[in-house]
């Protein structure tokens, strides 16, 4: 055999050679991984070819290659092999292990790789019943040398992944070699301790040999790793707490360290039961905080990843304090409480964000504890962090500036600008969550912190550093200094001042009024610091309701940023920052009159003449502000709780409005062609030139504004009596509940039917005869507008524009932008319609064909980003709070024309998008998936809250009675049976979150309540097998392949018996065992002959039934199985013997089976 072994490994070696050889050609790079692969699957010789190859006297790359092939035959032909042959196997990889490497610093580390790979597969199949003595075998290896201890290091760590982590073996195999595992825990963990402690001291005293040992102690702590985070918490604190001194003693090691911080880390971070986890306490101790101490107190540069693990350790050792302080486990506060939090506090300070960062959620738990956050450390700490937050709160550290320490180590974590601004904006997030917590404690010291800070930046000029607005002279960019600190000082007052009110009584109204008058006073026409100026002004605004006398000059100062200008009567567009300070003062001002409408209601006749003076000038404000001011209006009017009195003020607000809607100019909502050449889709524009219809798209997005708003806000009165006292209840349904009428009922259903007459006209402009009607400049006005394209694709990380230049928007974009807006709030109004005027809503003669002649027509037509807000906000509103809301003998009248159409389109539509998404080109693939997964979704949230439609009509869909579909009216059977067809269809559509949610939540919800009817065979076939379908799709998600094979188990056990056509679709199964079938078939439809079995163990007969119908992804298909054999149990508990409890014992007693003597009962 030697001629041909070496005649082989010569060809084997010249093929290796040409597939690493970068100059090869990719023919011969194939032909020899072809030659090599046939070799490994076909040839004889494969283990003393192996062998030969993986000699020392070869290249780096051939012994890998060897090593490989020993691997791969372990792998697939064990099974197979004579005993004679794997044991010469198993000896010579044991030789290779002993003198087939190089010492340890010379060696390869993909040769070591493979190495322990190879014995781990061995002994994944022989351990322990085969090879007993491997542990000690090992043990013997390492007073070989360093190499050979590096690799048992490897194989052992290998072992445990594979056991544990991965799971890559049979059950049986995993548990019998799991459980010898636990039982040498003890010796193995003394094993790797005493390696761990032999060559730590070996590396401190050695000067020639210090790497080598180095190296082992690096391969024990990885190896330690692997095992801390699984085996009891008792090993980890055997011999007085041996480990955790031993990893706290090498943080000071720099060559061991980071290795020695993770292993404290996998241990600290344990989780169990607290009296186990009790003696990891001893962390607080002197000694070990010392070195720990030692580690973190002076934030050196030594090693930043070492860095990061120590803070880990900290966190998590502060998460277990808060865990035990309190709990049932008699752990009392740490003596050296304040040594932690000082460590701790130094991470909080350090320059590196992300290292700050990594600290906050652990002072949040701490600033929140029950007892720790009254203890006097705790509450001095939350000082010093308020005063660390004041540092950073301060958006500094941009990878790409060099104007901050935290720059440098931002350009190792962070990617690009747009990544750090994302992660800051997270972390302000969490610190603000801390403060919270913190000023739920010691809220006065914060407000005084906060009232220092904004004093301090009121009397501080403006300093916009050298990267100043490019919109205007001496204005600040997002990353001038005084931006920075206006931005970080608002997002802290705003946290604290919002605590205060909530956990002082007492409260400090005149500093508060002192700060308020401070910000009142300050002027400034910077736009970034103006809208910090709003921000305080809303956070103080609380203090003016002890002092009234301020309320106009609150509102005053809003009414001037509302029309807030960098250059007075400029034709250039407004700059992000000016478009923020006017929404902010309109944000603020619906805000006081949404939460203290009482309050302002005294001023409101100097709000409302202020509106209308604004109002009087068209181009003043846009469309978005005006409505903004008619909202806050309308919120304060219901304070008026006098029907009449809001009705009178309501019409006034709204007559020009209703004027313009009703009047024959828009006669062009009727016709798609009048309507395009009105807003001036059909001609042609040339940049830079005026549209001329422009002031049409305004108005009408002024009106549609206008009727959202007042919808949205009008109300009646909470309390009943006030409600009845104003006149706002026009009577009472027969269960005794009041019956409310709003106000704006009257000028809304006045505008109704344009708003209808819109809604069809918009649906009719993606016909194809109006298509073509757009001008070549607005062909393409009807497409995803940019913005919602990235929503979509779920790019929502904005681009950074630190200058703030002024965006210009093409013809394009406004027409976009205008479609887009005008058809989602459209259906706004249509949605809350029915929460806001009830009754008289529901009442409409015709209602339901209105609607499904309006917003249901031309769906074919309509693209799904246009489909996706109508489903998403018309059945959100629609099917809960009509069902909830609408009279019941409306329900036939109402429900079931719209309804009706709205289900058997969707279904419609959806397998129409399934098949159309894949013939879409590959640039718009991405986006048209997408889009159809997300419609999907829509659909999908209204299956899972159709359960609430059983409140109006006595049936509940999740009740077990069959048969009560059954006593509904035939059109609502008809939209049970199209939700029912929908949802099990569902199952297989390409997103597996709505194929677990619909499984698991909807499907047998719904099928149950016609169980009991008279189903056809046809229809009980096709349910079962569209779960099979949804197995074969998503069945290699753990998730989804649950949920679908419990549906399949409960459909087939409740149908089966009524069934036999099940069984022909069982059988259609690849590789079904036939006999076990017949078996579960046999105990499902004859119990009581049947032997008993377990659910579990049914459940699991099941799931291998329906095994061939489950799925594999692409990486899974192809890919060649290794099959390990079962070894003999070791564990295997002894089956009790039978008996018949009342036959005489032996004491022919009855109360000696309980006898303690009884061993077998």
């Amino acid at each position: 055999m030697g001629e041909p072994v070496s005649e082989m490994c010569d060809h084997l070696i010249k093929a290796v050679n040409v597939m690493m050889d970068a100059e090869s050609s990719q023919i011969y790079r194939l032909e020899a991984l072809k030659f090599c692969e046939e070799f490994k699957e076909k040839c004889p010789f494969c283990v003393p070819c192996g062998l030969q190859l993986a000699d020392k006297a070869q290249t780096a790359v051939v012994r890998h290659f060897g090593l490989q092939i020993l691997e791969h035959v372990i792998k697939f032909r064990w099974n197979n092999m004579p005993q004679q042959e794997k044991v010469q196997l198993k000896n010579c990889a044991m030789g290779l292990l002993s003198s087939g490497t190089y010492p340890i610093l010379e060696e390869e580390s993909h040769i070591k790789d493979v190495l322990a790979r190879i014995i781990v597969e061995m002994i994944k199949r022989e351990w322990p019943q085969h090879w007993p003595d491997m542990l000690k075998e090992m043990e013997a290896l390492t007073s070989i040398g360093e190499a050979q201890t590096e690799l048992v290091m490897m194989i052992l760590l290998r072992l445990a992944e594979d056991v544990i982590t991965f799971q890559t073996l049979p059950a049986q195999r995993r548990r019998d070699i799991q459980q010898t595992l636990t039982q040498n825990m003890e010796s193995i963990f003394s094993f790797l301790l005493t390696i761990l402690q032999l060559h730590v001291d070996e590396y401190r005293r050695s000067v020639l040999d210090a790497k080598a040992h180095c190296r082992v102690g690096v391969a024990a702590l990885s190896t330690l790793a692997g095992y801390i985070d699984w085996v009891a918490l008792a090993h980890l604190t055997n011999d007085n707490c041996r480990l955790l001194e031993m990893l706290c003693l090498l943080l000071s090691e720099t060559e061991l360290q980071l290795e020695a911080a993770e292993c404290l880390l996998i241990a600290i971070s344990r989780k169990g039961k607290l009296d186990d986890r009790k003696p990891l306490m001893v962390l607080f101790d002197d000694v070990a905080m010392h070195y720990i101490l030692s580690a973190a107190q002076p934030v050196v540069e030594r090693h930043y990843i070492f860095l990061k693990r120590l803070c880990q350790v900290l966190c998590s050792l502060g998460s277990q304090l808060c865990f035990l302080v309190g709990s049932g486990v008699e752990v009392d506060v740490p003596a050296n409480l304040s040594k932690y939090t000082e460590a701790f506090l130094a991470f909080t300070t350090h320059p590196s964000q992300f290292l700050r960062s990594s600290t906050q959620i652990t002072w949040g738990t701490l600033f929140r504890h029950e007892i720790l956050s009254k203890d006097p450390v705790i509450i001095q700490m939350m000082i010093k962090y308020f005063r660390a937050t004041m540092t950073n709160l301060v958006k500094t550290g941009f990878p790409s500036r060099n104007d901050s320490p935290s720059c440098e180590y931002s350009r190792h974590d962070f990617d690009s600008d747009e990544d750090f601004n994302s992660f800051f904006n997270s972390f302000r997030a969490q610190q603000g969550e801390a403060v919270r917590n913190a000023c739920r404690v010691v809220p006065l010291e914060g407000f005084q912190i906060a009232a220092e800070w904004l004093q301090y930046q009121i009397s501080t000029p403006i300093d916009i550093g050298t990267t100043g607005s490019k919109m205007a002279e001496g204005l600040c960019s997002i990353l001038s200094p005084s931006a920075v600190q206006w931005d970080a000082m608002t997002f802290f007052t705003e946290s604290v001042v919002g605590q205060l009110f909530k956990n002082v009584e007492k409260l400090p109204v005149d500093q508060g009024i002192e700060l308020l008058q401070a910000v009142l006073n300050y002027n400034t026409q910077d736009p970034l610091i103006l809208s910090c100026v709003l921000t305080n002004l809303s956070s103080l605004f609380p203090f003016v309701t002890h002092r009234p006398h301020f309320l106009p000059q609150v509102l005053y100062k809003l009414f001037a940023s509302i029309t807030f200008e960098v250059v007075e009567e400029s034709k250039a567009p407004r700059t992000r920052a000016v478009k923020n300070v006017r929404r902010h003062a309109c944000s603020s001002i619906i805000k006081m009159s949404r939460d203290y409408p009482w309050f302002i209601l005294p001023c409101f006749d100097i709000l409302y003449n202020q509106v209308k003076k604004l109002f009087s000038n068209e181009a003043l404000l846009t469309q978005m502000e005006k409505c903004a001011l008619i909202e806050a209006l309308v919120l304060i009017s219901n304070q008026f709780k006098d029907y009449t009195k809001q009705k009178a003020f309501l019409e006034e607000l709204m007559a020009t409005v209703a004027a313009r809607w009703t009047s024959d100019e828009m006669r062009v909502l009727l016709e798609p062609a009048l309507f395009l050449a009105f807003v001036g889709a059909d001609q042609l524009m040339a940049e830079g030139t005026d549209h001329t219809t422009g002031i049409n798209r305004s108005r009408l997005s002024f009106c549609v504004y206008t009727i959202l708003g007042v919808v949205k806000r009008a109300r009646w009165p909470a309390d009943l009596e006030e409600a009845k006292a104003g006149g706002f209840v026009a009577g009472y349904t027969p269960s005794g509940a009041p019956i409310y009428r709003n106000p704006c009922t009257p000028q809304v259903l006045a505008l109704l039917p344009n708003l209808l007459a819109l809604i069809r006209t918009h649906n009719n402009l993606f016909l194809p005869e109006n298509m073509c009607r757009l001008s070549e400049t607005f062909s393409r006005a009807y497409e995803v507008i940019e913005v919602e394209r990235k929503v979509v694709l779920g790019l929502t990380q904005p681009v950074l524009d630190i200058y703030d230049s002024p965006v210009y928007k093409t013809h394009l974009e406004r027409m976009q932008g205008f479609f887009c807006t005008l058809y989602d709030n459209c259906y706004h109004i249509l949605g809350n319609a029915g929460l806001s005027l009830h009754q008289d809503f529901y009442t409409i003669e015709g209602l339901a064909e209105q609607i499904v002649g309006s917003a249901l027509i031309s769906l074919d037509n309509v693209p799904d980003h246009r489909l996706r807000p109508m489903l998403h906000i018309l059945l959100s509103y629609w099917p809960i709070r009509l069902v909830l809301s609408c009279p019941q003998e409306y329900y036939d009248s109402l429900l079931c024309p719209l309804l009706g159409p709205l289900f058997a389109y969707m279904l419609q539509v959806r397998d129409d998008e399934d098949e159309a998404c894949e013939e879409n080109q590959v640039t718009q693939e991405m986006l048209e998936e997408q889009l159809v997964r997300l419609v999907t979704r829509e659909v999908l949230d209204l299956l899972s809250k159709s359960r609430l439609w059983d409140k109006g009509r006595k049936w509940d869909v999740g009740t077990s009675t069959p048969g009560s579909v059954t006593e509904l009216s035939l059109p609502l059977q008809d939209i049970y049976m199209t939700l029912l067809t929908i949802s099990f269809t569902s199952l297989s559509w390409k997103d597996t979150s709505n194929c677990h949610r619909t499984a698991s939540m909807v499907c047998w919800t719904l099928l149950r309540q016609v169980v009991g009817g008279n189903l056809l065979p046809e229809a009980v076939t096709w349910f079962y097998a569209s779960v099979l379908k949804g197995l074969q799709m998503h069945g290699q998600h753990e998730v989804c392949n649950s949920a679908l094979t419990q549906l399949a188990l409960i459909i087939y056990d409740n149908l089966r018996p009524r069934y036999m056509e099940l069984r022909s679709v069982m059988t259609q199964i690849p590789s079904i065992n036939l006999e076990a079938l017949d078996q579960y078939d046999q105990r499902l439809l004859e119990p009581s002959s049947a032997q008993k079995v377990g659910e579990k163990k049914r459940k699991d007969q099941f799931k291998k039934l329906i095994a061939g119908t489950v799925g594999k992804d692409l990486g899974q298909q192809f890919k060649k199985e290794v099959h390990i054999r079962n070894l003999p149990s070791l564990f295997k508990k002894p089956k009790l013997e039978k008996r018949d409890i009342v036959e005489p014992s032996e004491t022919g007693s009855l109360a000696a089976l309980f006898s303690p003597t009884q061993d077998d009962i």
